[in-house]
């Protein structure tokens, strides 16, 4: 196709919607119109002009013109809207204005559409509607090994700035920031996922992904630049799928998209529409669902109501039924005894088979983030009482049941060494019939005595005592451990930072898996082999949670050697996604170069660091009254006593 002078072009928006039933904003539509030809012209009223029906919000400054077609497994429709002379999102300088749709009718439809993530061709137009582990004890480094790579030379050290001047490294990684920003119709909507010019296939790190973007939202936010993060905040909601399909079959409402990309679709009359095409997991590896992203949305909407004060957005009608719909799928009854989540591999920051399925830290402490935030976010009205009822409810017996089995120090590891099985009781001490044989080697020489962490995972018969860093560090950050507990993870963290942090903060996961557990639990992944990638892999883009837990405990010492150590190094590697071997002294094998959330992830901890006290608004305190919460009624049973009394002594320390 030739090219299209752009300069005579007249842009215009929209999102491609599938769904299956044929009707819009709850109007039917005969299946006899000759599709290629309709095009229905509707004036809409916005929030808060005009609520029409069963909650319907429209704006009556916007048009909206609709183009409907049929397909195999369902109808799919294209939302237009032409970008100029229209008001923005919250502002009068973009270029079009989101509409508040959050109609019971409307939010029946779908917006999703399926994209190849990893795309091999040039097709961009195509769419579609839609336990214990025998790892080998780590060999020691001793310190006088990264001594002696510090003093070769061969990373630059960090720069001596005066206080108030932004070094060279900084300056430079704003500029790579601000070049990655990604524009909807004129107005930025969020950041690439990496952004290497030299990269000629870039699979889809052309996209913007909502877990990659929370660093950059959180570097632009304490910038004082709030419009990207509330265009990316509504335009995710609008995204926020009412249909998904793979294979004919949908998942449950609330489901938040792992990503997006804006692509540019060509019209008559030499013009161009651009198209957000989201994707829910439908080409994902593995077909997995997003669990994080709805948990990261709801989590940096707090966030920007603090750091701004702009409360007026998550009072929104549609913004508080996009949380509800969020917090009611994670609510959603089913067969599991336990209070966390229940998820497949591959539904978070790792996103590829690592062994993680089932209860994985890093979802709990985010979902645990995301009922703190839900309730201080939603409304209280009849509506919502009784989710608030459920929050709290849930709220209670997580903090208890992680604080309580995923807690292990070296008290903890005697005791589980100690263990009876088969233990058929009420009262039984081992309760998830742990056998003691499950206790790695490794971990008995590794554990210091003045430090402890929480487990990866934990099932029936099943403990994962891989340490991951970041279900650890967002535990701290939003209290779903203890104080004392908080304190025992840093204190291992810097008992063990050479395992942990080595030359590049910080490891993903410790140990890797190798060998026969790697061939078995990864399935014998080649990204992922040992010390690699997800798989005992360094990641700078943790740095900006290290660094808020750190300011949380009072540790700054620790959060400053941990970025001063990266700042090293980043800018002369090229901010690669990811570090290979035990101690992250090569750039990853198949790191992507100017990776965003690396370059986010150090400038947000290097504000937080000049500015500790807005960390402050980052993080949650001690929620004392949850402790009084129990919902168990074992006391009017009589069958057995509660164990939240026993354990509260230990909690409150």
């Amino acid at each position: 196709m030739k090219s299209i002078n752009l300069i005579t072009m007249t842009p215009c928006c929209r999102i491609l919607i599938p769904c299956r039933s044929n009707s819009f904003l709850g109007l039917p539509v005969k299946k006899t119109h000759n599709l290629s030809n309709f095009r229905q012209k509707c004036d809409f009223y916005s929030y808060p002009s005009r609520i029409l029906g069963n909650g319907r919000i429209i704006n009556r400054t916007q048009k909206l013109f609709c183009v409907m077609r049929n397909s195999s497994c369902g109808q799919s429709r294209v939302f237009s809207r032409n970008c100029n002379g229209i008001n923005p999102i919250g502002a009068s300088k973009r270029g079009f204005r989101v509409i508040a749709s959050v109609a019971s009718d409307f939010r029946n439809h779908s917006t999703s559409i399926e994209k190849t993530r990893v795309n091999n061709d040039k097709n961009f137009e195509r769419i579609y509607v839609q336990g214990g582990f025998n790892a080998k004890k780590p060999l020691g480094l001793e310190n006088a090994d990264l001594d002696e790579h510090a003093a070769t030379g061969q990373h630059e050290k960090v720069e001596s700035v005066k206080e108030g001047e932004e070094s060279q490294t900084v300056k430079e990684a704003w500029k790579l920031l601000e070049n990655a920003v990604v524009k909807y119709c004129g107005s930025p909507i969020g950041t690439l996922a990496a952004n290497d010019p030299n990269d000629k296939l870039p699979l889809n790190y052309d996209q913007v992904f909502i877990r990659d973007f929370i660093p950059s939202a959180l570097a632009f936010l304490l910038k004082g630049e709030k419009e990207i993060v509330r265009n990316f905040l509504l335009h995710t909601l609008q995204l926020q799928s009412w249909e998904k399909t793979v294979d004919c079959y949908s998942p449950g409402q609330g489901l938040m998209p792992a990503s997006f990309k804006v692509r540019t679709v060509p019209l008559d009359d030499n013009k161009y529409e651009e198209v957000l095409d989201p994707d829910f997991g439908e080409s994902a590896i593995g077909r997995v669902a997003p669990v994080d992203s709805g948990l990261w949305w709801i989590i940096l909407l707090r966030a920007y109501g603090k750091i701004t004060g702009d409360y007026g957005l998550q009072e929104r009608v549609d913004v508080q039924t996009g949380i509800k719909l969020i917090i009611n799928l994670c609510l959603s009854d089913g067969f599991d005894m336990f209070p966390s989540l229940l998820v497949t591999d591959g539904s978070c920051m790792i996103d590829r088979r690592m062994g993680i399925h089932g209860h994985p830290l890093e979802i709990q402490a985010l979902f645990y983030s995301a009922l703190r935030c839900s309730r201080e976010l939603l409304s209280l009205d009849e509506g919502s009482k009784n989710l608030v009822n459920a929050i709290n409810n849930r709220l209670s017996a997580l903090s208890f049941h992680i604080r309580e089995y995923y807690w292990v120090d070296m008290k903890k590891i005697n005791e589980i060494y100690r263990y009876k099985t088969e233990e058929y009781s009420t009262e039984a001490t081992n309760k998830f019939n742990i056998y003691p044989e499950q206790i790695p080697h490794w971990l008995m020489d590794w554990i210091p005595e003045e430090g402890g962490y929480l487990i990866g995972n934990l099932q029936p018969a099943h403990m994962d005592f891989r340490f991951f860093t970041l279900g650890n560090l967002w535990s701290i950050v939003s209290s779903l451990s203890t104080p004392k507990q908080n304190e025992a993870i840093l204190n291992l963290i810097e008992a063990k930072w050479y395992d942990l942090v080595g030359l590049m903060p910080l490891k993903i996961c410790y140990p890797a898996l190798e060998s026969e557990d790697w061939r078995i639990i990864t399935g014998s992944d080649p990204k992922n082999t040992p010390w690699s990638y997800h798989n005992g892999g360094s990641w700078p883009t943790l740095l900006w949670q290290f660094t808020l837990a750190c300011i949380k405990m009072n540790r700054l010492d620790l959060a400053k050697k941990a970025v001063d150590s990266a700042e090293k190094r980043l800018g002369v590697d090229q901010w690669p996604e990811y570090y290979d071997t035990r101690y992250g002294k090569f750039t990853g094998k198949q790191a992507r170069l100017y990776q965003t959330w690396t370059i986010a992830g150090f400038l947000t901890s290097k504000m937080l660091l000049e500015n500790p006290e807005t960390a402050s608004l980052l993080f949650w305190e001690e929620d004392y009254d949850l402790l009084e919460i129990c919902v168990c009624a074992l006391k009017k049973s009589g069958r057995k006593k509660c164990s939240r009394g026993a354990a509260k002594s230990q909690i409150l320390v």
